[in-house]
């Protein structure tokens, strides 16, 4: 009875990891402006799609970039807008050392 109950248990962490890995990226231009800004602002950090073959990482504060990093707002099109504010992305300083 327990190996029937820890195949069981087995078959379901490997039906939850691979529906995990089937989802895809969000999309931006399935999204209203709401919910792409939204979605950006509840996880903190999401890797979006903005169109057929383009993407980016979108971060609701420089809280989620690395110390060397700065944010820059960024604007996507969403399904009601061509430019909709839906956070930051994440970009490396410049530093100029004069000598």
């Amino acid at each position: 009875m327990r190996a029937i109950s820890l195949t069981i248990l087995a078959a379901l962490i490997a039906f939850q990891s691979g529906s995990a890995f089937a989802q895809g990226r969000p999309n931006s231009t399935a999204m209203t402006c709401a919910q792409a800004a939204g979605l950006v602002s509840a996880r903190g950090a999401v890797v979006m799609s903005t169109g057929p073959m383009t993407y980016d990482r979108y971060v609701a504060s420089r809280a989620f970039c690395t110390q060397t990093e700065i944010t820059v707002p960024d604007w996507v099109a969403t399904r009601d807008s061509n430019a909709c504010f839906v956070g930051y992305r994440c970009r490396e300083t410049t530093r100029s050392f004069r000598g």
